[in-house]
Protein backbone atom coordinates (compact mmCIF):
# COMPACT_ATOMS: atom_id res chain seq x y z
CA UNK A 1 0.00 0.00 0.00
CA UNK A 2 1.06 3.55 -0.75
CA UNK A 3 0.12 6.23 1.78
CA UNK A 4 -0.21 10.01 1.60
CA UNK A 5 -1.43 12.78 3.87
CA UNK A 6 -2.78 16.13 2.79
CA UNK A 7 -2.60 18.66 5.63
CA UNK A 8 -4.96 21.63 5.54
CA UNK A 9 -4.94 24.81 7.61
CA UNK A 10 -6.96 27.99 7.80
CA UNK A 11 -10.49 28.48 6.55
CA UNK A 12 -10.26 25.63 4.06
CA UNK A 13 -9.54 23.17 6.89
CA UNK A 14 -12.67 24.15 8.81
CA UNK A 15 -14.86 23.69 5.76
CA UNK A 16 -13.06 20.65 4.34
CA UNK A 17 -13.95 18.16 7.07
CA UNK A 18 -17.75 18.35 6.70
CA UNK A 19 -17.54 18.96 2.95
CA UNK A 20 -15.09 16.21 1.99
CA UNK A 21 -16.15 13.58 4.56
CA UNK A 22 -18.96 12.17 2.37
CA UNK A 23 -16.50 11.90 -0.53
CA UNK A 24 -13.95 10.19 1.71
CA UNK A 25 -16.57 7.70 2.87
CA UNK A 26 -17.32 6.64 -0.69
CA UNK A 27 -15.94 3.32 -1.83
CA UNK A 28 -13.34 3.80 -4.52
CA UNK A 29 -11.53 0.92 -6.18
CA UNK A 30 -8.04 0.37 -4.74
CA UNK A 31 -8.27 3.40 -2.42
CA UNK A 32 -9.11 4.06 1.26
CA UNK A 33 -9.52 7.62 2.49
CA UNK A 34 -10.42 9.30 5.76
CA UNK A 35 -10.41 12.93 6.85
CA UNK A 36 -10.13 14.22 10.39
CA UNK A 37 -9.64 17.42 12.30
CA UNK A 38 -6.43 17.92 14.22
CA UNK A 39 -5.00 20.75 16.32
CA UNK A 40 -3.63 22.61 13.28
CA UNK A 41 -6.56 22.10 10.91
CA UNK A 42 -7.43 18.92 9.03
CA UNK A 43 -5.67 15.91 7.56
CA UNK A 44 -6.78 13.77 4.63
CA UNK A 45 -5.27 10.28 4.90
CA UNK A 46 -5.12 8.34 1.64
CA UNK A 47 -4.06 4.71 1.15
CA UNK A 48 -3.91 3.20 -2.32
CA UNK A 49 -2.83 -0.10 -3.78
CA UNK A 50 -0.89 1.49 -6.66
CA UNK A 51 0.41 4.80 -7.97
CA UNK A 52 -2.40 5.21 -10.50
CA UNK A 53 -5.06 4.95 -7.79
CA UNK A 54 -3.06 7.31 -5.53
CA UNK A 55 -2.70 9.89 -8.31
CA UNK A 56 -6.42 9.79 -9.03
CA UNK A 57 -7.33 10.14 -5.34
CA UNK A 58 -4.91 13.02 -4.72
CA UNK A 59 -6.12 14.85 -7.83
CA UNK A 60 -9.73 14.41 -6.72
CA UNK A 61 -9.15 15.78 -3.23
CA UNK A 62 -6.96 18.64 -4.44
CA UNK A 63 -9.76 19.65 -6.82
CA UNK A 64 -12.26 19.60 -3.93
CA UNK A 65 -9.89 21.79 -1.88
CA UNK A 66 -9.49 24.20 -4.81
CA UNK A 67 -13.27 24.54 -5.11
CA UNK A 68 -13.57 25.21 -1.36
CA UNK A 69 -10.89 27.92 -1.63
CA UNK A 70 -12.56 29.47 -4.70
CA UNK A 71 -15.92 29.63 -2.94
CA UNK A 72 -14.28 31.10 0.17
CA UNK A 73 -12.59 33.78 -1.93
CA UNK A 74 -15.83 34.62 -3.75
CA UNK A 75 -17.85 34.94 -0.55
CA UNK A 76 -15.43 37.10 1.42
CA UNK A 77 -16.65 40.60 2.06
CA UNK A 78 -14.33 42.97 0.27
CA UNK A 79 -13.59 46.29 1.95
Amino acid sequence: MIEAELRLTGTVAKVAVPTISPEAGRELPRTETRIESDTDGAVIHIRATDTTAMRAAINSYLECIRVIEDIDNLTKVRT
